[in-house]
């Protein structure tokens, strides 16, 4: 029903005997039926109730920007399109699909063939028919242009999840009896035109087609209405919230509707409110900062700068280590999304890890964060990675939201809806809604926070892609660690931002350590054709450090340099040997009156070798390690403990060791982890990886002059190894080669080479934070660097770069949507050739990130006696507990084995191995945790240790421990 309007009339109203006969929806267990006038009535109320409560005034001004009477023309053609997208089964090839429902309708003059009769029938899916037949009555009842009919027919034709190809449409035009059947084909046209008049009058949209006819609807416009019919079709189609025939036979369709959506209980559309004040009263408002803290230039700035800007664009943040850029970012995200009419906002980190982390915060933001609705009420919520019901905040979320709406977590289908159980209603004012927690539906959230991967699945062509951007297109993006991402993820993320720029999404990017060529292909992917090369050149050569660059919808372009905040450190660089003996003398004498040691090697094998020698010199108790070869459960707890012992000094100050410690850690030490050291020893690694490793060095002040570290270590000091300095070039130890190539490291060698000898400007001293820049952009610039003798090998390395990012580039390409085409041009087979499904998991992933395909486990013991175990060591009294074998586990038992999940290192991507691996884990298969109540074990490999914690996998010797986690051998 349009607003401010009486009630539109019954849709059956009137219709002939014939209309009311077909029929959309069968369930085959109790023979309900729905016809196709109450799917039709159902899907546009549902619309309308979408767009006044709950789609965000960004993505409808998006919409209407092109249409004659704006925001009232998008909704009516909005719930216009939700009205009639299932018109295609008010035909021969889907109606035929049950016996007794088909009699009906051929009983009444609308013969059709048995369904075993109509072999071509899979030529005619309904959503194609619905295009052709839309595409036909305007035409022929509105005298639009055949090419016209196109924009508005695909999204009919798309409401499944991918547009229809030109192909397709020609194998319907070659088969015109899965339309309508020869001999009653008028009959057939008659009803589908029938049907299509009726959605025109209730609508009330007869008079505008006219005026619409010469609308040049935008791709983005496309795309979202095609996402909102979507949405609208699928709750519609829930016969929990929309029963069938014969029980809702006489109810009215405003009723129906209303009493549906309020069973659903969508949590309506948040409302930001510009924050008022200044900006220390802002950040004093929404955030908690230790007593005495001091709001940072950069942070005060960037809401200067949101403010200014004529229209939210994109904003790139660039700032020290510590600086506080998540919480610029969010007090600019509620800036953008008050003056956009963003509904919700996307944090992006690198990995799950990150995720987790960045989680809480969000929660605790948005506690704070106002709300302009006349009675303020629940903001969904969601973590979104693969591995999210396992985060503690998360899951809490999860139980205190439940709600007894069955079958609901369902992303639609064919149809066939499985209910899930009944749950006791509970409500909270964060909540992550049962219906917002499908693998395609959870970005539909209002607040989320992911990896890059949901990000750059906007960017892939898969299934119900319209989902993802109707997502995204009504949001505030945050996208943080943007220089961690290599060629294959950016070329991705240019084409998502591309996209996010043609739907006016506000975007801020986060980075400590970003290439200025990077910084311009971020501002130039968003600005599209607005942009121009002399402000593009500009952001490129501007050298400011921290800067902040802003991108207007106009297309201006404006980097600024801002203050620095005061915080400094000088960190002292040297280089050691790559020597076991070597390490352990020089932290043997740096440690000698105690302190903190962070030793960041490339490579796990290299963690666990170090980790191993050290604790033979300093004794188990004072080494610990941290990597990614943990199970989840175990991984986390490292994580916790890392933060309550070497967190910031007011959380850290009771449990940080007193005597020496050393901590011996992957890269998983670079990101997000708020931990503080005395001392740093790193492997050779790209400049701007060693600059976020340096950022876990005197990270916070302890002390007047650091005065409460020990005294040899109050000078802050990084020593560099895993390398042969003795060769020219250096020569980096193997594993760091295979990360990151030798052209990336020699470079940092290379810009590091005055500090590492001594002999640059500030002897061995690099200051933070104003060597950051010039390190990252000496070692990301096309100028040369490094000694003479050291440029044919570093040539040589440039080279095979160039050929590897080129072929990244191509193969980047596969998969990727389009650009952004002219107004008028219909998505037509915009996924053509896609992936199928985008989903997080390891598959998916390896869709967006240019990785091998890598195996995840659950890892169990088999004790002596042959029962399976949960792991020994996990805390809380998770580990040695029994796990049937002949049932499903219990759900919290369950839960425990699913966080013990792990994913196997890089020997087991080698295709060869990879299959055997499969094939050995596959005999561990148990029948009865596949069942369909076992949320947790269904469909996962299960990988079994024996009582000592050992097992042999494809070749390779395996052990694991809570202490080290998982080391892997080749067998003998």
């Amino acid at each position: 029903m349009l607003r401010d309007e009486a009630p539109r009339p019954a849709f059956a109203d009137g219709l002939s005997i014939e209309a009311r006969s077909v029929w959309a929806k069968h369930d085959r267990d109790t023979d309900g039926w729905l016809p196709l006038w109450r799917h039709m009535a159902d899907s546009g109320m549902v619309a309308g109730f979408l767009w006044d409560r709950w789609i965000s005034l960004q993505v409808k001004r998006t919409i209407a920007e092109c249409l004659p009477v704006g925001l009232d023309d998008g909704r009516r053609l909005a719930v216009w399109l939700a009205t009639t997208h299932d018109i295609g089964k008010a035909s021969p090839a889907f109606a035929c699909q049950v016996e007794s429902l088909a009699d009906a309708m051929r009983s009444v003059g609308l013969d059709m063939p048995l369904h075993k009769q109509f072999v071509d029938r899979k030529l005619g899916p309904h959503g194609l028919v619905g295009q052709a037949l839309m595409q036909e009555w305007l035409v022929e009842r509105h005298s639009w242009s055949r090419t016209d009919t196109l924009q508005v027919g695909i999204i009919i034709g798309g409401h499944h999840g991918v547009p229809p190809t030109a192909s397709d449409i020609k194998a319907l035009v070659d088969h015109p009896d899965l339309v309508r059947t020869p001999g009653c084909a008028a009959l057939w046209r008659q009803v589908q035109w029938e049907l299509l008049d009726r959605c025109a009058d209730v609508c009330d949209v007869g008079d505008r087609l006219a005026r619409w006819r010469s609308v040049r609807l935008s791709q983005p416009a496309q795309a979202l209405l095609t996402g909102l019919v979507i949405v609208a079709d699928w709750i519609a189609s829930n016969p929990d919230l929309f029963p069938y025939f014969p029980d809702a036979e006489q109810v009215r369709d405003q009723d129906r509707a209303e009493s549906a959506w309020h069973g659903l209980d969508l949590p309506e559309l948040w409302r930001p409110s510009e924050p008022t004040g200044s900006p220390e009263e802002v950040f004093a408002s929404r955030f908690s900062f230790p007593a005495g803290s001091r709001l940072r230039p950069v942070q005060k700035h960037a809401v200067q700068l949101a403010r200014s800007m004529s229209a939210p664009g994109l904003m790139v943040i660039e700032a020290p280590m510590g600086e506080g850029k998540t919480e610029a970012a969010l007090a600019v995200a509620e800036i953008f999304a008050a003056r956009s009419g963003a509904g919700g906002c996307f944090i992006a980190l690198p990995t799950m890890a990150t995720g987790n982390a960045m989680f809480p915060r969000m929660l605790d933001w948005l506690k704070r964060v106002p709300d302009l609705r006349p009675q303020p009420g629940k903001r969904s919520v969601l973590l979104a990675h693969s591995k999210a019901a396992l985060n503690e905040d998360y899951a809490a979320l999860v139980r205190a939201s439940s709600r007894n709406v069955r079958g609901v977590e369902l992303d639609g289908g064919s149809g066939e809806w499985r209910p899930s159980a009944d749950r006791s209603a509970a409500s909270a004012e964060l909540v992550a809604h049962q219906w917002l927690r499908g693998r395609k539906k959870g970005m539909l959230a209002s607040f989320v926070v992911g990896t890059i991967d949901q990000l750059l699945f906007m960017g892939l062509k898969s299934r119900h892609l319209a989902l993802r951007h109707l997502a995204l297109a009504g949001k505030v993006v945050v996208i943080d660690e943007a220089h961690a991402y290599d060629t294959y993820m950016n070329s991705y993320l240019d084409r998502v931002l591309s996209w996010l720029g043609s739907y006016r999404v506000p975007v801020v990017v986060l980075s400590a350590t970003l290439p200025a060529a990077r910084r311009r292909e971020l501002a130039e992917a968003y600005a599209g054709s607005a942009s121009n090369d002399a402000d593009l050149a500009a952001v490129e050569q501007t050298l400011g450090y921290p800067l902040i660059t802003t991108v207007e919808p106009n297309g201006r372009i404006a980097p600024e340099p801002v203050a620095a905040s005061g915080r400094a450190t000088q960190v002292h660089m040297e280089r050691l040997h790559d020597d076991l003996t070597a390490l352990g003398q020089r932290l043997t004498q740096e440690l000698s009156g105690g302190g903190c040691a962070l030793v960041v090697r490339n490579t796990v094998d290299r963690v666990l070798e170090t980790a191993a020698y050290l604790r033979e010199l300093f004794g188990k108790e004072h080494v610990s390690v941290a990597h990614g070869r943990f199970v989840d459960l175990d991984r986390a707890d490292k994580d916790s403990d890392l933060l309550q012992r070497f967190g910031p000094p007011e959380k850290s100050r009771q449990h940080r060791p007193t005597g020496p410690h050393i901590v011996v850690a992957s890269s998983v030490a670079e990101q997000s982890l708020d931990i503080d050291f005395d001392l740093l020893v790193s492997d050779l690694c790209p400049v701007d990886l060693l600059l976020q490793r340096m950022g876990r060095l005197h990270r916070h002040v302890r002390g007047e002059n650091q005065s409460h570290r020990p005294e040899r270590l109050r000078t802050a000091r990084c020593l560099v190894t895993g390398a042969d300095w003795d060769t020219l070039p250096p020569k980096p130890v193997r594993g760091s080669t295979l990360i990151y190539r030798d052209h990336a490291l020699l470079r940092s060698a290379a810009v590091l080479d005055s500090l590492l000898s001594g002999t640059g400007p500030n002897g061995h001293v690099v200051r933070l934070p104003e060597d950051i820049s010039p390190l990252v952009q000496d070692a990301y610039g096309a100028g040369t660097v490094g000694p003479p003798q050291w440029q044919d090998a570093m040539a040589k390395a440039a080279t095979a770069q160039e050929l590897l990012e080129a072929r990244q580039k191509e193969m980047a390409q596969d998969f990727q949507i389009r650009e952004v085409r002219r107004a008028g041009r219909p998505l037509l087979g915009w996924v053509d050739a896609g992936v199928g499904d985008a989903d997080d998991t390891r598959r998916g992933r390896a869709q967006v990130r240019d990785t091998r395909e890598t195996l995840e486990v659950l890892v169990v013991q088999r004790r002596a006696d042959g029962v399976w175990t949960t792991l020994p060591g996990l805390s809380g009294k998770r580990g040695g507990l029994e796990l049937p074998r002949d049932a499903v586990p219990q759900p919290g038992l369950g839960r425990i084995v699913a966080g013990c999940g792990l994913r196997l290192p890089y020997q087991f991507s080698i295709p060869e191995v990879l299959d055997q691996a499969i094939e050995e884990l596959e005999r561990n298969y148990v029948p009865a945790w596949q069942s369909k109540d076992s949320f947790w074990l269904a469909g996962e490999l299960i990988l079994v240790l024996d009582e000592n914690c050992r097992t042999r996998l494809a070749g390779y010797d395996l052990r694991y421990t809570s202490t080290d986690g998982l080391e892997v051998t080749r067998a003998e």
